[in-house]
Order: C-alpha cells, then structure tokens, then sequence
C-alpha cells in the first residue's frame, strides 16, 4: 500500500508544480530524495542510559535502527573526548520516509502548543530545508511516562529542487503548514 502524501504527491502535487513553473518534462520535477532525523545527546558523557534512550525513541519515531554518532575530536570546553557518543542519526528513504512526513505534517506538528507554522527560513539555498523540534513528546508513538528527559531533535528534507521556490512550492503542496 503507497503512503498516502505519496499518492497526493503524484495526483495533486505534479500536476501543480508542471503548471505553477511550466516544466516541459515530468523528469525536472523536484522529488524528495530523503529525510535526515538528528538527536543530540550531551547527556551521554555522564551517563549511557541518556543515549539508550534517545536511540529506543529515535526508533520509536521513525520505525528504523539510528545509527550512533561519535565526536570525531577532543573538545576540553565541552568535556567531551574523541570517540564519544554525542548523537544519533536515522536516514530515511521511500515509502518510511513518506510515512513518516506525513506523520510529521498531520499529527506531530499540529499537536505542538500555541502552533504558528514552521518558518520559511529552513531553506538552505539549495532545495533542502531544516526543521528544529524542541521536544520528541509531540509524536504519538512516543509515551510521555517513559521519556527520561524532553530533548530536541533536528529533521533534514532533502529534496532535488534546483531553488527555495520550488522547494516551498513541494512542501506547500504535501501540506506542511508555513507561517506567513
């Protein structure tokens, strides 16, 4: 069974984007290429069970194994030494990545208090676009008794859009609610 942004991508999104910008081949349509999920664990250098937990409700969210990230340097100020765990990342790619967008846009981020809309200032110049989360609670898959502690976590689009515009257009169009 197709992801149902997906279905929406290829019935209403398409069509829209062909004539929105007067594409002459369905191959210069911008298309998502992957959704990069980051959670940075500071807490791990005191103790693992921090880490544990962040990479049990990674997985939680996005249905797949993050992967440990280790510091690639000493940094004294930081207390944090070469080899250490600071993170975790997931890598998604087709049909989870558009489960869990759709996930992301109808249920997580309209769950948020005193939601305005996601900033317009994400876009990195390329087509790409970066959202900050302040907790992982907004998500249902995640039980509010078990979390440890409230932590953030950074989400990555990377689309195959040539310019903002056209990247904006994309997510306007699977819904992703912009501020004005």
């Amino acid at each position: 069974m197709t992801p149902r942004i997906l279905e929406k991508y290829r019935a209403e999104i398409c069509p829209a984007l062909m004539k929105e910008f007067s594409y002459k081949n369905v191959m210069q349509l911008p298309r998502l290429r992957k959704v990069v999920v980051n959670i940075g664990v500071g807490d791990a250098k005191l103790d693992i069970k921090f880490m544990d937990a962040a990479i049990s409700e990674l997985r939680a969210i996005t249905g797949q194994q993050p992967l440990l990230k280790r510091a690639k340097k000493s940094v004294a100020g930081f207390k944090v030494r070469e080899g250490m765990p600071v993170g975790c990342t997931v890598t998604l790619r087709g049909a989870r990545m558009w489960e869990f967008l759709d996930r992301l846009i109808s249920l997580a981020l309209p769950s948020i208090k005193d939601f305005q809309g996601v900033s317009r200032r994400g876009f990195d110049g390329r087509g790409n676009y970066n959202l900050g989360l302040r907790e992982q609670l907004i998500f249902p898959e995640i039980t509010y008794d078990k979390v440890i502690r409230p932590r953030g976590m950074n989400v990555t689009i990377v689309t195959t859009a040539k310019s903002d515009e056209e990247a904006h257009a994309l997510l306007r169009g699977m819904g992703m609610p912009f501020n004005r």
